[in-house]
Parts: structure tokens; sequence; C-alpha cells
């Protein structure tokens, strides 16, 4: 099946619009931007072309209209991973845009957070580290910044790596 991009102004409008979507259903999957098009911090909405046209109406009855919805129809135009996953001896560190965060696996604690450089960052370390996956806050309920979110996701892909 066919997958589309949808291409917005900032990143504050791809959360919303991820959110949005998945509320409704959706399968919707946040990306980092092919390099053709990256201007920055972004990153874009992949979904399924069969949706797309469900997908626009969603979007525009919130008001929330992106710049471009772009098939990927080129290996050129391929949205890249957010993840970025790397075995240190017996750690693991998951970056997420420019979010890391690294994990002792065999207890699952957070050794370190680091990256970004939103003014949360240091308050989001302080939170995560020393405690266990299973233990610690999501970064989502500490934090509401690009970063916080970046890190949520990071988050979520060591929660789901280390449960293996």
């Amino acid at each position: 099946m066919g997958k589309g991009i949808l291409v917005f102004r900032s990143t504050t409008e791809v959360i919303r619009a991820e959110r949005l979507l998945r509320a409704k259903g959706k399968e919707v999957r946040v990306m980092g931007p092919p390099p053709e098009i990256q201007t920055g911090c972004d990153m874009v909405i992949e979904y399924p072309l069969m949706s797309q046209l469900e997908i626009l109406r969603i979007l525009r009855e919130a008001k929330l209209e992106p710049l471009e919805a772009v098939p990927v129809d080129s290996p050129l135009l391929a949205p890249v991973g957010l993840f970025h996953v790397k075995e240190l001896g017996g750690y693991i560190m998951v970056r997420a845009a420019n979010m890391k965060i690294t994990v002792e696996k065999s207890t699952g604690m957070i050794v370190n957070v680091s990256g970004g450089g939103c003014p949360d960052v240091p308050y989001l370390a302080q939170e995560l580290v020393g405690k266990t996956l299973k233990d610690a806050p999501q970064p989502l309920e500490l934090g509401h910044t690009l970063c916080g979110y970046a890190l949520q996701l990071a988050y979520e892909e060591a929660m789901r790596i280390c449960s293996q």
C-alpha cells in the first residue's frame, strides 16, 4: 500500500495533528522529513495514501491544514526514521530526533538523558535519571516542549526494546 507524508509549518502542528488523527483511529507515524524537504528541526507525518482524503478532511475540520500532502513515490522522498538505537555493552541508547535516553538493559535503569536545546531538558534528566523505565514518570507528564515530545518517543522505544 502506498504511503504519503504531511508537511506542516511547525513541529507543534505535527504533534497536534498526530494526536488528532490517532484519536480518530488513523494509522499515522511521526517521522523525520526526507533530506530534500528538511528545513531544520522538522518532523512529518507518514500515512497510508488510501486514507488521504479522510485525513485531510479531519485536519481541515480542526483548522490544522498541512503545507503539503506528498505521495512517497520516490526513494528520495521517503521519510527517515526518528529512532537510532545503539548498544553500548550492557546499555542501550535510544535517540529520537535530538533527544537521547540511555538505559541499563539488565535493570531498566535510566542512566542518562541528553540532547535537545529546550529549557526543560535538565529538569527532565533530573526527574528520570536513576529511576527504572517502569517507575519513571513519562517525559510528557513533565515537559511539553519538542524535546519533551522527542524524549517521550525515545522512552517508549526504550520500553519496547527492554521488554522483549
